[in-house]
């Protein structure tokens, strides 16, 4: 008898959750596939359906050019993969290191507090202030190459610490690296403190206990920071912009560029694409633990 209230109590309190989720994410997700798939030309969105846009996104891809170097859509997503892979990697790492020093060698609450806040104090700040910051670093009169050339570990300015795949990566770890330390951190702190109390009586190294007990249990959390990561790395085309120079190519950039030009069913065919492979990501990844059941 008292199932039936709850259950229509349930489904009200869902609905604007549920309109949000409509509004915001599906009905513009299913107007950019629409427009995928229209036609353009340089003067107007022609709402005709073609699979122009998706046949010239892979014009050229079904075999090696003349140089034997893959189609220019392949060396983009293949040039966004491997900088979403190092920038998940350093992440990973420099997450996961913050994350375990504060849930394990931290023991004051209030002492754990602050020093969250501090990894937070970044994010006070604009994320295109963040990144200029770097190039007063990083130029080729900046600090770091003045002081490399005046202890003499360099002849010249190195020319690739700025404009570069380098420096693009070192900006997307400076942005992202937090959105990996609190998912790991989260999980860290709802591990049973007495399971290493036990590894550490069944006499485990701290290494032992680490890779046996902590990075199983902390699996959750990187798995939540990798999706945080890899996709706002893989759709990123402003930090590409300022900390490449304009010379590094990636899938966000040329979509930013096909919408200034007006190519929109163009730059929506690239959207779809850039999706797809970041859903396939994220697919993969959620196979490795379930994280419905975890949280």
């Amino acid at each position: 008898m008292n199932q039936k209230p709850l259950s229509i109590s349930a489904n009200w309190q869902a609905t604007p959750y549920a309109l949000v989720f409509l509004l915001l994410f599906l009905i513009p997700l299913a107007l950019i596939l629409m427009v995928s798939f229209w036609n353009f030309n340089d003067y107007e969105i022609i709402p005709a359906f073609t699979l122009r846009n998706y046949i010239a996104i892979f014009d050229g891809c079904g075999s090696l050019n003349e140089y034997g170097d893959v189609c220019v859509t392949f060396k983009t997503y293949f040039a966004t993969l491997r900088m979403s892979f190092l920038v998940w990697l350093v992440t990973l790492l420099l997450g996961f290191s913050v994350a375990y020093f504060l849930a394990f060698h931290v023991r004051s609450a209030n002492v754990q507090t602050l020093l969250f806040v501090l990894c937070t104090i970044p994010f006070w700040t604009s994320n295109v202030i963040r990144m200029i910051s770097w190039i007063p670093l990083l130029g080729r009169n900046g600090l770091v190459n003045q002081a490399l050339v005046g202890a003499g570990v360099v002849d010249k300015p190195i020319e690739w610490l700025l404009f570069s795949e380098f420096s693009v990566v070192l900006a997307f770890v400076h942005l992202f690296t937090m959105f990996m330390i609190v998912p790991i951190f989260n999980s860290m702190m709802r591990i049973d403190r007495s399971l290493l109390e036990a590894a550490n009586d069944a006499g485990a190294s701290a290494w032992q206990t680490l890779w046996n007990v902590i990075v199983p249990l902390s699996r959750t959390g990187v798995i939540i920071g990798s999706i945080f990561v890899i996709t706002m790395v893989m759709g990123d085309f402003v930090t590409v912009g300022v900390m490449g120079g304009q010379q590094i190519a990636s899938v966000g950039k040329i979509i930013q560029v096909q919408t200034s030009a007006l190519q929109l069913p163009l730059a929506a065919a690239n959207a779809v694409i850039l999706l797809l492979v970041a859903l396939m990501i994220i697919w993969g990844l959620t196979r490795l633990v379930d994280i419905r059941r975890e949280l």
